[in-house]
């Protein structure tokens, strides 16, 4: 059996490997994944959706009732006008992504990534065909409108931001985001913003460039802000003419998300957000304990705004991590997400405060 060139060349994801190398004895810090249940109210809609007999397809785009929360959602959160005709639920923002980068890459086009950046970009530009155009962070760990700028060419189609980031916590300014989307504007290319960790910032505001640009493709999902990473329910929105050519992908590849998960994210979103608040400030408190406890041993790094993750320099991440999982500490090497991120891990703060302490005592002898 032959096998696509460009799909040989992808290696499965360092995350997850680093996941399922975890012994029994070990503390994950190493999966971006909320350890929180999902809230109660979530998951009584979802009961109810199934005792109604909600188990049927859905319209291609998204319930008319989900998608005009999320319109909602937009406006109230983010001062975005996007509406319900805007909006396609998806099966997460993992497809959300894929369904933003194949709509404009066709083979040989290039996509400009933030370089270390979430594992799934590169991989999706590859599968789309294109090809992933490295941009290295800036000593902040962001990505800087300047060295944007310098790698732009004739056949960029595509930019992808990501802030809150992972896997460094970084959180851009509204200036950066208003300079990207004036490139994206200027040189006619998509940008693609990758909105997950929005409600997970401790210092600042998240900012949406669309705000600036009706070039921009805004991912987001209800994985990260109501620990529902299970449920696969993500969303994308953009102006008509994207979403439609983003629609033929999504009609052909997945049909509809989940009915039982569009119930409950619709409930999620437009129910109490008390959950959101008290995720956020237990997930600044782990945080705080994490950069405290590295910074004590001497460990170098930029403390992160926002998302659940800290990015240290270690000198060598792919022997540090080893080292670390001997000790019965899982961290992902830097590596996992692109060739500058090589001298660094990444630490998930997602996990109990109790475990981050333990875990800090077994790094000393190695950090």
């Amino acid at each position: 059996m032959r096998f696509a060139n460009h799909i040989a060349e992808i290696d499965i994801s360092g995350i997850r490997k680093s996941f399922e190398a975890a012994g029994a004895d070990t503390i994950n810090l190493g999966l971006g994944q909320p350890d929180f249940e999902t809230p109660d109210h979530v998951k009584e809609a979802a009961i109810e959706a199934i005792r109604e007999g909600f188990t049927g397809y859905t319209m291609n785009l998204g319930t008319a009732e989900l998608r005009a929360a999320i319109s909602e959602k937009f406006r109230q959160d983010n001062e975005l006008e996007y509406s319900p005709g805007e909006i396609m639920v998806t099966s997460g923002a993992s497809e959300a992504l894929f369904l933003a980068i194949a709509a404009v890459v066709e083979n040989g086009d290039e996509v400009l990534i933030g370089d270390p950046s979430f594992v799934s970009y590169s991989a999706l530009t590859r599968i789309t065909g294109g090809r992933p155009v490295s941009v290295p962070l800036d000593p902040d760990l962001k990505i800087s409108p300047e060295d944007v700028a310098e790698r732009i060419t004739e056949r960029t189609r595509a930019l992808i931001v990501n802030s809150p980031n992972n896997p460094t916590g970084s959180v851009q300014t509204a200036e950066e985001l208003r300079a990207l989307a004036d490139l994206a504007d200027d040189h006619d290319f998509a940008l693609v913003s990758d909105e997950v960790y929005e409600h997970m910032i401790y210092e600042g505001e998240h900012i949406s460039p669309a705000r600036y640009s009706d070039n921009v493709i805004t991912v987001n999902a209800v994985s990260k802000t109501y620990s529902m990473t299970g449920w696969r329910l993500g969303y994308v929105a953009a102006h008509e003419t994207a979403l439609q050519n983003m629609l033929k992908i999504h009609q052909f590849t997945q049909a509809s998300a989940s009915s039982i998960s569009q119930r409950a994210a619709q409930a999620a979103i437009t129910g109490p957000q008390d959950c959101v608040t008290y995720m956020r400030e237990v997930f600044k408190m782990r945080r705080d304990s994490l950069v405290k406890g590295l910074r004590d041993m001497g460990v170098e790094l930029v403390r992160p705004d926002g998302a659940f993750y800290v990015f240290p320099y270690v000198g060598d991440g792919d022997a540090a991590a080893s080292r670390l999982m001997n000790a019965g500490v899982v961290t992902v090497p830097g590596s996992a997400f692109g060739a500058h991120g090589a001298r660094h891990i990444r630490i998930s703060y997602a996990a109990a405060i109790e475990k981050i302490e333990e875990a800090l005592e077994r790094m000393k002898d190695i950090l």
